[in-house]
């Protein structure tokens, strides 16, 4: 069995509540190795209770629910953290679209195909590149060409994977080109297997001035007078 195939099994036995000892065990490699697998998966109380077959002691119950806790905290925090941003962008302004666009093309986009081209395999972020593209260069999703990247194992999904992208990003079907599918040394298996959906790339049809342009705003983002 290969290793992301035992680690795929550690954590399946790990989410039963087995313990890190009997998952080296029978996997057979190193407890630490197990424990590393799965160390973000948090057991329950009675999965906890189970696994050491005897009552909980005061201490240890109290460094479980202290775990608990702390992931708690985080999870909160991240969350307020998501609402004071979303609050601080709600009304964003033209110049700051318009400039937070530039940057993400400089971080993200390609400048060496001579054509505005961008990939990602976040659906939010070139969904706000394109809508950066019609707000600021009068460029229609009918200009978009789009083409999958994605790992030859998932060629079975392949038309999943472009219904996906195509309802994500509103580009129709028609305007996908040739799947590009990345060769693996070994047939890999994920555990979100089904949940993965590659990387998109988006190019401009005839978008040798938008690049030409594009690469002019960058070139005056960089030499900004900053304070």
């Amino acid at each position: 069995m290969a290793k992301y195939e035992l680690r795929i099994k550690a954590r399946e036995m790990r989410r039963r509540g087995e313990s890190v000892k009997q998952i080296a065990k029978v996997l057979g490699v190193a407890k630490s190795t197990a424990s590393l697998w799965v160390r973000d998966i948090i057991l329950s109380l009675d999965q906890y209770q189970n696994l050491k077959k005897r009552q909980i002691k005061g201490g240890e119950k109290g460094r479980f629910l202290g775990s608990m806790m702390q992931k708690n905290r985080r999870i909160e925090k991240m969350r307020k953290m998501e609402e004071i941003g979303i609050d601080k962008f709600r009304n964003i302004s033209d110049n700051e679209f318009f400039a937070a666009g530039v940057a993400l093309y400089w971080g993200e986009g390609s400048k060496k195909k001579r054509e505005f081209y961008i990939c990602n395999s976040d659906p939010e972020l070139l969904s706000f590149m394109i809508s950066w593209l019609e707000k600021f260069c009068d460029i229609g999703r009918d200009r978009l060409r789009a083409v999958v990247g994605i790992n030859e194992t998932h060629k079975k999904r392949e038309e999943v994977v472009k219904k996906y992208w195509s309802d994500k990003l509103g580009i129709p079907l028609s305007q996908f080109r040739k799947t590009s599918f990345k060769k693996a040394k070994v047939n890999k298996v994920y555990e979100n297997f089904n949940d993965h959906f590659g990387t998109l790339g988006i190019r401009v049809l005839k978008g040798g001035e938008i690049y030409y342009k594009i690469l002019g705003l960058i070139a005056g983002l960089s030499k900004a007078k900053l304070y």
